[in-house]
């Protein structure tokens, strides 16, 4: 379960910034997961929920964004959405792709 060691480095990045801006109270929080993490939703949340125990984010509540992978084609220049991990341009059919959305993870926001 990787989303064990993904969610504590979360955690302890979240808990930085708060800490830097004297944020004693987190209420919500909005991370973006590219679907191509492999990230379990579940798993994420439980594991938030463990880590941020006895935190100022204990009670906070998790929102999971999750984003499609989005390529761009390098012969015919087609962007598109890329479906269930079929790595090939529906243009042209070329697989010389380059990624711009899908492996992201990241806090995108936290309400206090």
């Amino acid at each position: 379960m990787h989303e064990a060691a993904i969610t504590e480095g979360l955690v302890r990045t979240l808990l930085t910034e708060a800490a830097r801006h004297q944020i004693s109270s987190i209420k919500q929080v909005t991370v973006k997961v590219g679907q191509l993490k492999a990230v379990e939703p579940h798993a994420l949340k439980f594991c938030f929920e463990m880590f941020v125990e006895g935190t100022i984010a204990e009670n906070a509540k998790l929102i999971i964004v999750h984003l499609t992978p989005i390529a761009i084609c390098q012969q015919c220049s087609t962007k598109f959405e890329v479906p269930k991990f079929h790595f090939r341009c529906p243009q042209c059919d070329s697989n010389e792709l380059k990624l711009q959305q899908g492996e992201e993870l990241f806090i995108e926001s936290f309400d206090v």
